[in-house]
Formats: structure tokens, sequence, C-alpha cells
């Protein structure tokens, strides 16, 4: 089991916590459309602020290519002052930690909620560049990471803080969700009940090299799907049209589909693969769509979801399974027509037996694609355990 330190194991009374969520939100016209993340971090949040602690929260929102107001983080920071029942100060900085986030925390009483802005309005923030770093270090005296579904991604705001901080020996630790996500994938991965299924989706394959590797270790079955499928279609020989591939991983493809092989796991690949002549703009914008084989893709379009016949083959695959470990959607699952697979999946994955509360209320009422699209965007980590 992975053992990791948790906002119970520290004191934070009269510190300055620097708290790193998942507030990565749908927007609509500068509305949010759902609110689970949020939601989601409310308890470990909470604790702080019973505890005394001075919490300054960060996240990024969407993929900003710097400062830009319709990522800004100040329609979150008025959803969480309704939800917490207090004023959550907002920070509103484009270098982030700027001359506002610096006066608002000087100004802070124990108890206190400062949100920062956008991290990603600072470039290097994906690069976990050290002045960023540095520059969020530079505002805590307590780090914790709540944000399960960057965790695996060596950014400033996740990563490269924690490094100045424990130079200094500041206690650096996990929230209430990050903590609950560890430890169920602890139990699953390294312990689980067989079949064992592991669903992997979402766009890029290089964030999951190592977990492809691992899992085909560990799962009986592996399912690909999402956009990571069609580098791998295409590492078979597949016309995939312009469908999005990362060309620098084929290779990588082809010796984990041998691996499978040489360890006689089963790796499902979608059969057939719907179709458009473009990505939708907006992203829930009708598209005209088609159905066709995985293997003869037309040149000028792009796979954007997974069709009937492979959501019929991955939810056989997932109804025999005793445990299941899902990372990604199956399509863009943002769109209501191209979010059938992940949905299809989702429901035979559910099966109406669950018996954690916490699955049950997140998987099976977000069966329905109102409740389902952007759960967890391309981090869509879902689980289950059977009897």
């Amino acid at each position: 089991m992975l053992n990791k330190k948790s906002v119970d194991d520290i004191n934070v009374k009269g510190q300055r916590v620097l708290c790193r969520c998942d507030f990565n939100v749908p927007l609509k016209e500068g509305k949010i459309t759902d609110d689970n993340r949020i939601v989601a971090a409310l308890p470990t949040i909470n604790k702080l602020i019973a505890d005394g602690g001075r919490v300054i929260l960060c996240s990024h929102l969407g993929k900003p290519k710097g400062p830009d107001a319709a990522f800004s983080l100040a329609p979150v920071a008025a959803r969480l002052s309704e939800l917490l029942g207090k004023e959550v100060k907002f920070a509103a900085d484009d270098t982030v930690v700027g001359d506002n986030a610096k006066a608002a925390v000087a100004a802070m009483q124990d108890g206190d909620v400062v949100l920062l802005e956008n991290t990603r309005f600072r470039p290097e923030e994906t690069k976990n560049g050290e002045a960023f770093s540095q520059d969020l270090a530079s505002l805590a005296d307590v780090f914790v990471n709540d944000a399960f579904g960057t965790a695996h991604r060596a950014h400033c705001s996740n990563v490269g803080v924690t490094e100045f901080l424990k130079k200094e020996n500041k206690p650096c630790v996990v929230g209430y969700l990050m903590q609950k996500e560890i430890n169920f994938l602890g139990n699953a991965v390294d312990d689980p009940k067989r079949p064992f299924v592991a669903i992997l989706g979402g766009a890029k394959v290089a964030d999951k090299l190592n977990v492809i590797s691992n899992l085909l270790e560990k799962c009986d079955t592996l399912i690909i799907g999402g956009g990571m499928a069609y580098t791998f279609m295409k590492a078979k020989g597949y016309e995939v049209g312009t469908s999005l591939v990362d060309d620098t991983k084929i290779d990588y493809c082809k010796e984990m589909i041998d691996k499978a092989a040489q360890l006689g796991k089963q790796m499902f690949l979608p059969q057939d693969t719907v179709v458009a002549a473009s990505f939708p703009d907006p992203i829930d914008a009708p598209i005209e769509v088609e159905t066709v084989a995985s293997d003869s893709i037309p040149s000028d379009k792009m796979g954007l979801d997974i069709g009937e016949k492979t959501q019929a083959a991955f939810a056989d695959a997932v109804k025999s399974a005793k445990t299941v470990v899902w990372n990604g959607p199956m399509g863009v699952f943002e769109n209501p027509i191209l979010a059938k697979g992940t949905i299809a999946v989702a429901q035979a994955s559910c099966g109406y037996r669950c018996h954690d509360r916490h699955r049950r209320r997140r998987f099976c009422s977000s069966c329905q694609p109102a409740r389902l699209c952007r759960q967890d965007d391309a981090h869509f980590h879902r689980r289950r355990s059977f009897p």
C-alpha cells in the first residue's frame, strides 16, 4: 500500500496552505455547467479551514496559451464562495503570483480562503519551470495535493513547488480526494479480484507510457479506446485518416501489442470507429458522423468515438470483470453525439451492482449523458470491484 502523509497528519493552524485542486470545470458563456470537481474538493478545503489554515487554492482550467479571460478561475471563486458559505477571495493576476496574490495572502487570517488565477496562464507551468515553481512556493508553509487527475504530470503546481518546499523542510501531503484514489488504486492494482480489466482512453499515449506497460503485467485484459487508440491502430498498419496520432510512439505501441501477446493478455482495440470530417467546434456542437471499420478510416476523416460493435465488445469484456480500473474516455464525450461509446462502457462497468457508495453516486447516476459529460475530462478515473 502506498504510504502518503495526508491532511490528517499535519497541523496547519496559522499556516499558509497551498492546496492544488482540480477545478478544470466546463464553462459555457462564463457559467459553470458541472461543478462536480469543485464539490469533490470541499472535504479537504473544509478540513483545512476548520483546522485554522490560511488556505490558498490553485488549479488549471483548460489549455490557455497565456492569460485569457475565457479561462479565468473567477467563476470558480464565486461558486466556491457559495458552497463554502464564506468569501473566497479571487487573486486576479495574469502572472498568477503577482501583486494581487501576494497582497491577498499577506492579509489572510486563520480560516481565510484565497483562489489564485489559472496556473496555465504561466506558460512554464506545463514545463515545470523553476521560476514559477519558486513563485508558488514563496506563498506557502504547507503544500497539499488534492488533484488526482493531474498528479501524473510534472507541472510547477504539483511537482516543482514541492521541490522548493522540501528544501526548507516544509510538509507536502495529500488531500482526502487524492488519498481515497491512492488507497483504492493501490488495492485494486496490487491485489485485484479477477478477472481484472483495465481501460485506457483519452488522447495522449505519452501520458500513459509506463501505465500501459505496468498494467499489462497486472491485468487480465487491457482495453484501449479514445484518441490514443489511433496510434495503436496505425502501429498495426491501419489507415487512420486525420485521426489524432502520436507518430513518435508508433514503435512503443508495437512493443505493447507484442508484450500483450507474449504475456497471454487480451488487448482490445476498436473494431469500428465513429468518424467526422473535422473536430466539433464548439466542442458540443452538432456534427455529422458515420461509422466505419477501424482498419479503413477514410483519408479525409478523423475518428472521434468507438462504434457500436466496439461498444458491445468492450461492454462484454467489462461485464465479466471483478475489478475494473478506467482512465480516459472512449471518445469526445463532451459532445452528446460522440459520448455514446463512453456511456456504453460506463453502463456496462456499472452493471447496477455497485457496493461502493462513492462509485454508485458518481457512476450510476452519471451514466445519463448530461451527468457523464466532463466528469473527469481526460482523466476519467473509474473503478469497480465486485464480490
